[in-house]
């Protein structure tokens, strides 16, 4: 999976390449290994980054993740895979299973109007659960997976009714 993170500096992709025995990520194009990153939950921790052990502050904002390392404070930013230039039939109108899984939970049926960013289905993968949201304001037109359901990576689990100008 890779995601793309905008900083301050550019945009930067970052690719999980092994989970074990410590995390080992790809960020444009280098290898690094991320070790002991430990509970975050009051948004402070310390990481070990290629061997460094680094402590850091977490404060999620609007959007924005602001993050003190080292001295320094850094907005980080997911960049949307859709944000980025889709436009009429770049497939914004289907939700698709990124791994595969089984359902565990449905938030929304066929028929419900959606928001962005609004939860559809619930899925499990290698213990791990993920919630699958709508790419964009819409009418789900069809949810095609229920509760305990499985499915393929990429399989389309529901879908939206076409956006005004696909039609």
């Amino acid at each position: 999976m890779t995601l793309k993170l905008k900083l301050e500096d550019g945009v930067h992709e970052v690719e999980i390449v092994a989970r074990r025995p410590h995390l080992t990520v790809r960020i444009d194009g280098r290898l690094h290994t991320i070790a002991d990153l430990g509970p975050a939950g009051d948004g402070s921790g310390a990481i070990t980054f290629d061997g460094a052990r680094l402590p850091f502050e977490r404060i999620a904002s609007t959007g924005t993740t602001l993050v003190r390392i080292d001295g320094r404070t850094v907005a980080v930013d997911v960049v949307d895979p859709f944000d980025e230039g889709a436009g009429p039939g770049s497939g914004r109108d289907e939700i698709l299973a990124p791994m595969p899984g089984a359902v565990v939970h449905v938030h929304k049926a066929a028929g419900d109007p959606v928001i962005r960013g609004e939860a559809v289905l619930t899925i499990e993968s290698m213990k791990l659960q993920t919630t699958l949201v709508a790419p964009r304001d819409g009418e789900l037109v069809a949810v095609l997976k229920g509760d305990g359901d499985t499915f393929e990576k990429d399989e389309v689990v529901a879908r939206l009714a076409p956006a005004e100008g696909d039609q």
